[in-house]
């Protein structure tokens, strides 16, 4: 898969803008073919183009995300207002802005923070330090430390960090020991995995959230983490024993050297950041009881870090701005598919009268496909909508696509820590073809018994 992909790589420009050119002209063969009303048509064929553009990723992610918004405004807007519909423009645009975005904001300016000042690496080194020197709790420390700094750090950043740090682990071991591969695999695995944790620790998280708190049913910072949690410790610790069975240590010892900087004592900065940490995270965790949203947390980080100038102008430019135009252009995406009635359509045409497992299953392994080999951004962007609109069962649906978004991870194209493991030349594609494969269907069954039996206990 990834080798047919990388031989059409060059072409997609041409076929993409080949394709879209043709889906933009058939919206009337929706009409006559499919049954569907003007704004349907227009709504379906936004739908396939930015599904086309973020599959083939012709132009970046966060291009064609504005360009939803664009088709929006001067396309779908015009064709709503001549059918009577009262859609407006600031429908279309508040999906850019909103409570889901400064919770992400707040998010990278944490993981700002944790970085400049050096303590995402000190709380790593010293959990290294306490794991001792045999082989198996050396990974399994790996693992967790890998899975909690994702859970609120970027994922990419974390394994960037991950690999910087063990570089001279891996030097102690032996050239024919493939436990090298272990601690490859490890970090990227568990930074997937720890993106379930919270709703900040992946996109597709805070996107399941987003709709489905549009739909009436809201999902607290607190209760995304307990329902999550018990899933991510099962796979954390399936990683574990399957990287020790593929590739077990032997008879070696890993000597960890005690990293100076780790018996400092705090600076005052640090002590500053890890308070405003604290402060954010209990902000978060106690939205219920004080009445504060998490858009507004994130917003008293933001401007507390900036304002007492733990943070610059510089820190400010280098936030994941792409990240966030690609949550606002799926939201946006979102707005598109209920103004123009097309969410109402699909749902009906799914085959529900085929029984909950059946659609739960088709949209699990879409979710899985269509994750391994593109954004898993993009994916929740196509697929959570769809889910939020299938009556009665939006909540296991939309929160198992989100789940799945974060796991599937058998191709070095599937996820940025993916690539990240690849690029350490400790790995071939079929080392991590072979171990994700293996770990996704685990996911996927982990996945759908938590759905459907430990997910309904809440709501």
């Amino acid at each position: 898969m990834e080798l047919i992909f990388q031989r059409l790589r060059p072409h997609w420009p041409a076929l993409s803008i080949a394709i879209a050119f043709l889906l933009a002209h058939s919206f009337g063969l929706y009409r006559a073919v499919l049954g569907l009303g003007p704004g349907e048509s227009v709504a379906l064929t936004i739908l396939l183009i930015t599904a086309l553009f973020w599959i083939t990723e012709t132009v970046p992610l966060y291009i064609t995300s504005m360009g939803v918004l664009a088709m929006s405004v001067l396309w779908l807007l015009p064709v709503l207002e001549g059918l009577g519909k009262t859609a407006q423009k600031d429908d279309f645009l508040q999906a850019f802005f909103g409570d889901i975005t400064l919770l992400f904001m707040g998010g990278f300016v944490l993981s700002a923070l944790l970085n400049k000042f050096g303590l995402a690496r000190r709380i790593a080194n010293w959990m290294i330090q306490k794991t001792g020197s045999a082989p198996e709790r050396v990974l399994l420390g790996l693992i967790a430390i890998s899975a909690l700094l994702s859970m609120w750090m970027s994922n990419t950043a974390t394994a960037a960090m991950m690999f910087a740090i063990v570089g001279p682990l891996i030097l102690q071991i032996p050239a024919g020991s493939a436990f090298s591969k272990a601690i490859a695999l490890a970090i990227p695995f568990a930074c997937n995995i720890g993106g379930l944790g919270t709703p900040i620790g992946t996109p597709p998280n805070a996107i399941a959230m987003e709709y489905l708190n549009r739909a009436g049913i809201e999902i607290s910072f607190a209760l995304w983490m307990i329902i999550s949690i018990p899933l991510l410790l099962l796979l954390l610790a399936a990683l574990w024993q399957l990287l020790l069975r593929l590739y077990p240590p032997g008879e070696i010892e890993i000597t960890i050297d005690e990293d100076p900087a780790s018996a400092d004592n705090f600076t005052v900065r640090q002590k500053i950041v890890m308070v405003i940490f604290v402060l954010t995270i209990l902000g978060w965790l106690t939205g219920g009881m004080t009445g504060l949203s998490t858009g507004f947390v994130g917003l008293l980080c933001i401007i507390t870090s900036f304002g007492i100038g733990l943070l610059n102008t510089a820190d400010f430019r280098n936030i994941s701005w792409d990240i966030l135009f690609m949550l606002g252009g799926g939201l946006c995406l979102g707005v598109v598919l209920d103004e123009s009635g097309l969410t109402d359509t699909i749902a009906h045409a799914i085959p529900m009268d085929q029984g909950f497992m059946f659609v739960f299953a088709i949209l699990l392994l879409m979710a899985a496909g269509m994750t391994t080999v593109m954004s898993n951004t993009a994916t929740a962007n196509l697929l959570i909508p769809v889910a939020v609109s299938l009556p009665g069962n939006e909540l296991l649906f939309s929160i198992a696509i989100a789940i799945m978004c974060s796991t599937s991870m058998a191709l070095p194209v599937s996820t940025p820590p993916n690539a990240i493991a690849f690029g350490s030349g400790l790995l071939q594609a079929k080392d991590m073809l072979i171990a994700g494969l293996i770990l996704t269907l685990l996911a996927l069954i982990g996945t759908a018994i938590t759905s459907i039996f430990y997910i309904p206990l809440f709501f």
